[in-house]
């Protein structure tokens, strides 16, 4: 993916704004993205909040889905372990998501591009700068390779 940046040009990877999609547990990464909102945190402009009832029911192919339909990267917020309302929701997310890690290995595609998050019901600070840290991360490794931009 090293030739991404010189096919794409140096001044379009300046202009680059990674688009992001940020699947929120209802019990935890929700809430969070509504008190990052009340309390004017600087999110990223690019990013698309998915409510979910539980990251445990984001399946594999919404994940991939997110990247084939455009999005330079994905990031599941889920409950802390002990926290799940629905028990082992956020167990079940971890593991989908190391699946998927191992597809996007196998097709090149680097796996920094999804990951999990997890919060508390309060914590719009630590989702604010997970999704700045996550936006800086894409700028760095460029569009995705599966979309086409043209």
């Amino acid at each position: 993916m090293k030739g991404i940046k010189g096919f794409i040009g140096e001044r379009e990877m300046a202009d680059f704004e990674p688009k992001i999609i940020a699947f929120c547990c209802d019990q935890s990464g929700y809430p969070s993205a509504d008190m990052a909102g009340t309390l004017r945190l600087n999110l990223p402009k690019n990013v698309e909040i998915v409510r979910v009832p539980c990251a445990g029911r984001v399946e594999t192919l919404y994940l991939l889905k997110a990247l084939e339909k455009g999005a330079d990267g994905v990031i599941l917020f889920a409950c802390y372990e002990d926290n799940c309302q629905y028990l082992r929701g956020n167990l079940r997310a971890k593991g989908r998501l190391s699946y998927v890690h191992r597809l996007m290995e196998k097709i090149g595609l680097e796996k920094e591009r999804i990951e999990i998050c997890y919060l508390a019901t309060n914590s719009g600070v630590k989702l604010a700068e997970t999704l700045q840290r996550k936006s800086k991360e894409l700028k760095r490794l460029g569009p995705n390779p599966c979309v086409d931009r043209r």
